[in-house]
């Protein structure tokens, strides 16, 4: 079902899915879209928006629902669990840890989209360090399959 948020391209008709191709077809050839207004003005799109429906396209043609979604959204614990791929109890665990900000509305608490992204980022880029790190002792120690016989033992 189409609404100002969410498209699933299962819901596009043929003809618009044929429009999807040949503007996927024009994305990644020499011609920039460009949007024409009412009276026939020509404008181009910003890079930024561009490449941005250059994305949007992309994983319409892969079958993927498309959902817009302001920065400054609130999301429920479950949305924000399903986001950060984790459980909605380990969720309120971090925002009872405070590891994530959250506000209330009436007795529910909301997590901010942004914040939610935010916490994401972090989360990967601590990950990313800590793989690093360990790489890093494992070379240093020249351990690297020194004690793999391949038997799984």
């Amino acid at each position: 079902m189409k609404t100002l948020e969410s498209l699933n391209p299962s819901d596009l008709s043929a003809a618009d899915r044929a429009a999807l191709e040949r503007l996927y077809g024009v994305m990644n050839g020499t011609e920039r879209p460009a949007l024409v207004g009412r009276e026939g003005v020509h404008i181009e799109l910003p890079d930024p928006v561009f490449h941005l429906l250059v994305k949007v396209v992309g994983a319409m043609r892969a079958g993927q629902r498309i959902v817009l979604t302001p920065q400054n959204e609130s999301l429920t614990t479950q949305a924000a669990a399903n986001l950060l791929g984790c459980s909605r109890p380990f969720l309120v665990g971090l925002l009872e840890q405070g590891a994530l900000p959250y506000h209330t509305v009436g007795s529910h608490r909301r997590v901010m989209l942004k914040d939610a992204l935010a916490y994401v980022k972090q989360r990967d880029a601590e990950s990313q360090a800590t793989v690093r790190r360990l790489a890093q002792t494992v070379a240093a120690a020249d351990r690297y399959d020194a004690d793999y016989t391949g038997d799984g033992q």
